[in-house]
């Protein structure tokens, strides 16, 4: 969902010494993710060549980044499993890695064979292609190639952000593909298309995931902040080591307690460094499962060091957390040392709003991990966030708001047209994603965006989480 201040790119990953930070994230997965998933559910495959997008789309269709993205070719080698909750339906959703010809084999055995087993037990496979370069040869060996599996195919013509790109991605229909989505996976133009005939052709059921069982707080940061001092004085007692010496937590340690009846897992990460300052095989490692911890956690508390107030390396980190699709909790650590007056915690507030624009939905809580203070609300406001993460609004509910708030046109394009919207939907949750059902095809104005939010949080209380508001042209039903 745009914002008025996009947060700042996130530094490019690739250390001094030539080899890049994306380049480990095969040394530290997960459990196979196939031992994690409901076999029920239909498989979509993402397959096409390097480069295309196949990770971006799989990261905007899942709702969250799981698959690390970069522009360098070959990121992506094994499979990346993730589950699409849609308009009350899920399905389970495959990345695949790029298909990179070499000098004596088109496909290369070993990403072709991973390739190879998802594509005989998908449903349907989703062809990336990228729009603005066109047909290339390999595209062709691949056409070929998708030709003998005998799946469905849908043709998914990435990167289309202008007109002339939209109209130049039909050429892709010579391969002989009756499904072509011009997307762009990026900015999730046409996505929510996408989606809809993906549960047009998949037997895909109706989508009931459980909560976890335990809340997964991550707590994340720059280094030397006081991450693991403050899941020290979370717990109680001295659970992880502390120093002054930046560097000292390596590892994501997770660590289970329960709090006003409610269980929590408390995730302590390694402290994110700035691209110059990550060069040794154990730093590399220590942010990438840093970054790994935000994919698995359910709310994320960005800890800032109130003394020294909030950085650039900052903002970067809390890209990180809104890109990852996570609730977001600040706390500034240290406020024991800070001198305060009547006006201080104001001014402060203030200025880290100024900072993060972007997160102008997170509360700021002041915290002091030596002294304790405040550091539990930092798991009463967790649960709380939970909480909302997975609130679904009844259809009835859904109704009232859309009648008080959206049924009289409110919005305007930038050509100052009036624009109707029909109906409105939850789409899925985690994070809680809503549709406009429009007159038009134009994307609506930023600030109209922005008014369907604030109505939502201030009715439903979508307490530190981000939601995701896509708007689509109404159609007549197909079916």
């Amino acid at each position: 969902m745009p914002h008025p201040t996009s947060p700042l790119p996130p530094e490019s990953s690739t250390p001094d010494d030539g080899v890049s930070i994306e380049q480990l994230s095969d040394l530290v997965d997960e459990l196979p993710p196939a031992l994690q998933l409901s076999q029920l559910l239909p498989s979509v495959v993402i397959l096409g060549r390097p480069n295309v997008g196949k990770s971006t789309l799989f990261n905007k269709l899942v709702g969250r980044r799981q698959a690390i993205v970069g522009d360098e070719p070959g990121i992506t080698r094994d499979r990346h499993y993730g589950v699409v909750e849609w308009l009350g339906r899920s399905f389970e959703l495959v990345d695949t890695g790029g298909i990179v010809p070499d000098e004596e084999a088109i496909i290369p055995v070993n990403i072709f064979r991973q390739a190879s087993r998802a594509i005989g037990e998908a449903d349907l496979l989703l062809w990336v292609v990228d729009a603005r370069e066109g047909v290339t040869p390999l595209d062709e060996d691949i056409a070929r190639h998708i030709h003998t599996t005998g799946k469905p195919v849908f043709v998914v013509a990435n990167k289309v952000e202008s007109d002339q790109v939209r109209t130049a991605a039909g050429e892709f229909y010579r391969f002989g593909f009756d499904q072509l989505f011009p997307v762009s996976a990026e900015h999730g133009t046409g996505t929510a298309e996408l989606l809809d005939e993906i549960l047009a052709v998949t037997n895909a059921p109706a989508a009931a995931p459980p909560p976890p069982e335990r809340i997964r707080v991550a707590v994340i940061g720059r280094p030397n902040v006081g991450k693991s001092s403050l899941v020290n004085a979370i717990l109680g007692e001295e659970r992880v080591i502390v120093s002054p010496i930046p560097g000292t937590t390596r590892d994501a340690i997770d660590t289970d307690l329960i709090h006003n009846g409610r269980s929590f897992t408390l995730i302590d990460t390694a402290g994110i460094r700035r691209k110059g300052r990550t060069t040794a095989m154990a730093e590399k490692l220590s942010v990438i499962m840093a970054r790994k911890a935000l994919a698995r956690t359910d709310v994320a508390i960005l800890l800032l060091d109130a003394v020294e107030g909030p950085t650039h390396l900052d903002e970067v980190i809390a890209g990180y957390a809104l890109e990852s699709g996570t609730s977001i909790l600040i706390a500034l650590n240290k406020w024991d040392l800070v001198e305060k007056d009547s006006h201080t915690t104001k001014l402060y507030e203030r200025q880290l709003r100024e900072r993060v624009k972007f997160l102008d939905y997170a509360p700021a809580v002041f915290v002091s991990a030596l002294t304790g203070q405040r550091v539990t609300r930092l798991l009463d406001l967790a649960a709380r966030a939970y909480d909302a993460r997975y609130r679904r609004i009844p259809t009835g509910e859904l109704n009232r708001f859309f009648a008080e708030y959206l049924e009289t046109p409110r919005a305007t394009l930038p050509s100052n047209t009036p624009v109707k919207v029909h109906y409105v939907t939850q789409a899925r949750s985690v994070p809680p994603t809503f549709v406009l059902f429009t007159n038009t095809t134009e994307k609506l104005h930023f600030s109209y965006v922005r008014y369907v939010e604030n109505r939502l949080r201030e009715n439903f209380d979508f307490f530190a989480t981000p939601l995701r508001i896509v708007s689509r042209p109404r159609t007549a039903k197909k079916r």
